[in-house]
């Protein structure tokens, strides 16, 4: 919500400085975004007269210009590269050291071609107050030399754009913030009120509304013999200055009227209207034309106003081309209209239209000024455009439901632990608007119409805390007791953490993807059920809850790969849905890896690459695995995953078949070709929430490193198997012949050919043995090599190879 200072000073009679006020905004709710405060920022900006402009002696396209700067001295030369500049012009000067916006650099004293420059002749573009760069500025001839241009200008009204939460759907116009500055001290609000205009005919227009629950309220009026064209300066000043483009005089007040006071109006040129309107819902195939030159689409859950011809207007979102007003209109119709907040955040999302009207109503809009409004805005139009008002025609109610809140006055305390006396609580609620009546200890206050979020104590207490002031709220510790404090992070948000460090430090960057994905996708994950589809998805194609985080990370790959970037490795550590209940709903780390991205490094190079494979996966879903707090001595690898992975490609990590932690692999060429992928993507998936807690263990915490005086003893053993024993169930066995000596089992080798049986293969594991209380004997070392090969033997059926 933008506004200038000049704008809330004609609601609001004040003498505070604009620090002050946009301190007290942000106290009370209102947070100040920023501060755009032109006349500061181009103070260093004079206005000054070219004495003369000649060729520059070493390039064609400068030329060496005298300049008067207007502060008595002698002129300054200025080399400018303008098409414009010429002797006589009168225009922006900038002397060395000052800031220029549009370039972001300060200025110095430069020797352009040869020639010294002391000084700078500027466009508008450079001053950012338009996009024109194609010259320097042109000034009218009676300028004042010497003036600064920001005063001569006009450009002394600071800018501030406020940050509103939903709720505060009042303060979306200059009027309700210029009311909560009342209500904290800042000012008188200005409140003349609105007297009806009488019409002169009755309104030939009439108007049905076919669902109530759409449209409670419509009020119509017709405007006869109007006189269209630009709006006046003050009215073009005050769009300009937020932002907004004037149009014409009739578009132009509506606009107003939406900032000025938070109620959305349209205009219709009465003349393209065919009969009566009708409120009501769209027909399958219908479309229409709309004032952004888009034609939408529309279907029955979109709220429409039509004539006998056809659609003419999204409700409440935005009007259409055809009955648009023009330079040409003599007869408007003004609609102040109530509509559904939620029907219009479906239809806005629906078909992506973000309009000022569309940001209001979704929030909800005044019932009660709907026919004030409109007396308002006739009133704007008969004194900028002329013509003859008709009756007004209004359908539903005009005024939204009283209510009323019983209020103990000890609430105040209770809740926020600041008392707050009868008569200011009165105070406070009554420059907000609120009436109070009672005397205590528990008063009736009812709700003005505006403030439709306020509907219990609790709001009531946020409305007089705000206003008196968050800091003066004491500060009051909780009571600890004498046990032992708790761990403030949960198992699950040290494991993501853990686990996001980890990915981070393998060389991947972290991503966020939105929680929904279109159902096809969903389906081709495991999701796609009915209770995870969404109600009221933002766009069609984020329909579902994410049964798991890869489509929007391999989105997010494509993306980059589309753009020049295809060696990528991403990851998330996010929510995944595999049922509507929080025990089907899980923490997963994530990651995709495309191209040459793997962890030996990104990208090609002279060196040597590494293409990504399955085996980078598999050592990312082990680094999380480690870093989370899993039993690595107890993970299997099974081949194969789920059915979205490269079948010969992927492998599952579990702890038996019944606690599956995750997949890695290749993800299979029907899954990227059904996400719009290019391959190879190599991917892996942890659930972080399956990892077993770590046992605890009530005897005595052993060092973290305990380090033998004896030299280790290496080992190696190839055993024979047949192809179907996993390299695996060897390290394991062979860790099992004796855990207090072994410390260590890899496998290094694996033959299968010439040799060998072509039902067998060939495993060889080197075998580390740690000696703690002694050096090792030659017999007790082949005592332990026995043990090794007879364990192998037994769990495998493998034999040692000769």
């Amino acid at each position: 919500m933008k506004f200038t200072l000049s704008w809330l000073k004609e609601h609001l009679d004040t003498d505070e400085p604009l620090e002050k006020l946009a301190d007290k905004l942000t106290m009370i709710g209102l947070e100040v975004e920023s501060i755009e405060d032109k006349a500061k920022a181009l103070a260093p900006f004079s206005i000054a007269r070219v004495i003369s402009a000649e060729q520059h002696p070493n390039a064609d396209r400068l030329r060496v210009c005298m300049v008067d700067t207007g502060d008595g001295g002698a002129p300054v030369q200025v080399v400018c590269g303008a098409p414009n500049a010429r002797a006589g012009l009168v225009s922006v000067f900038s002397p060395p050291g000052t800031f220029i916006p549009g370039k972001n650099i300060t200025l110095g004293v430069g020797t352009i071609r040869g020639v010294e420059s002391r000084g700078m002749l500027c466009s508008a573009a450079e001053l950012q107050i338009s996009e024109d760069h194609d010259g320097i500025m042109e000034l009218p001839a009676d300028a004042p030399i010497g003036k600064g241009y920001a005063e001569w200008a006009g450009l002394g009204d600071p800018v501030l754009e406020i940050n509103l939460t939903p709720n505060r759907q009042d303060c979306t116009g200059v009027h309700g913030v210029a009311r909560d500055l009342s209500a904290a001290d800042m000012g008188k609000l200005i409140d003349p009120g609105i007297k009806p205009i009488k019409g002169e005919f009755p309104c030939p227009v009439k108007v049905t509304v076919e669902d109530a629950a759409l449209c409670p309220g419509f009020a119509l009026r017709l405007v006869r013999g109007v006189k269209n064209g630009p709006s006046p300066e003050w009215l073009q000043k005050r769009l300009t200055s937020i932002g907004l483009r004037p149009i014409n005089a009739l578009v132009d007040i509506t606009n107003f009227m939406t900032y000025d006071r938070a109620r959305p109006l349209h205009v219709f040129d009465a003349r393209k209207v065919t009969g009566n309107l009708t409120v009501r819902r769209a027909k399958d195939g219908e479309s229409l034309l709309a004032l952004d030159g888009r034609t939408y689409t529309l279907d029955p859950s979109i709220c429409v106003i039509a004539d006998e011809h056809g659609i003419e207007s999204l409700a409440g979102i935005m009007g259409g081309e055809t009955s648009g007003c023009d330079e040409n209109t003599t007869d408007v119709l003004i609609e102040s209209a109530l509509w559904n907040e939620i029907n219009i955040a479906q239809t806005g999302r629906k078909l992506g239209i973000n309009s000022d009207a569309r940001y209001r109503f979704e929030r909800g809009v005044d019932p009660a000024f709907m026919v004030p409004g409109l007396e308002l805005a006739t009133k704007l139009v008969m004194e900028l455009c002329g013509g003859t008002p008709s009756e007004t025609f209004v359908v539903g109610k005009a005024f939204g439901d009283d209510r009323i809140i019983d209020f103990p006055l000890s609430e105040v305390k209770r809740l926020a632990g600041i008392e707050v006396p009868l008569v200011e609580a009165r105070r406070i609620l009554g420059h907000l608007g609120f009436m109070v009546a009672g005397s205590g200890p528990v008063v009736k206050i009812a709700v003005p119409s505006w403030r439709t979020d306020v509907d219990g104590k609790a709001d009531i207490v946020e409305e007089i805390v705000r206003i008196v002031g968050v800091d003066k709220v004491p500060m009051t510790p909780f009571e600890r007791g004498d046990e032992a404090r708790k761990p403030v992070l949960t198992t699950i948000q040290n494991r993501t953490r853990r686990a996001k460090r980890a990915l981070a430090a393998r060389g991947m960057v972290e991503a966020v993807t939105w929680s929904f994905i279109s159902k096809p996708h969903a389906e081709l994950f495991g999701g796609g059920q009915a209770e995870l589809a969404l109600a009221n998805p933002i766009a069609s194609d984020m329909s579902d809850m994410r049964p798991s985080l890869l489509p929007g990370l391999v989105a997010a790959a494509q993306a980059n790969a589309n753009r020049g970037y295809p060696d990528v490795a991403l990851f998330e550590v996010g929510q995944v849905f595999k049922g509507d209940r929080a025990e089907n709903q899980f923490v997963a780390a994530t990651g995709v890896r495309h191209g040459f991205a793997s962890s030996k490094g990104m990208g090609r190079h002279w060196s040597g690459s590494a293409q990504t494979d399955a085996l980078d996966a598999k050592a990312d879903a082990f680094a999380v695995l480690a870093a989370a707090g899993a039993p690595m001595q107890a993970l299997q690898i099974v081949p194969g995953g789920a059915s979205w992975l490269h079948p010969g490609r992927s492998g599952t990590i579990q702890i038996g078949p019944q606690n599956v932690l995750g997949y890695f692999g290749e993800l299979h060429p029907r899954t990227l070709e059904a996400l719009g992928a290019d391959g190879p993507l190599m991917v892996f998936e942890v659930i972080l929430d399956r990892i077993p807690d770590a046992k605890k263990k009530p005897t005595r915490a052993r060092p973290l490193l305990e380090l033998s005086a004896f030299q280790p003893v290496s080992r190696d053993f190839a055993f024979i198997v047949d192809r179907t024993v996993k390299a695996g169930d060897i390290v394991r066995s062979a860790q099992a012949a004796d855990k207090k000596l072994i410390t260590d089992v890899t496998v290094f080798d694996v033959y299968e050919g010439k040799g060998i049986d072509p039902a067998k293969k060939s495993v060889a594991i080197a075998v580390t043995i740690q000696p703690r209380e002694k050096t090792l004997t030659d017999q007790e070392i082949d005592a332990v090599a026995a043990k090794i090969v007879a364990e192998v033997t037994k769990k495998t059926g493998g034999t040692l190879r000769g």
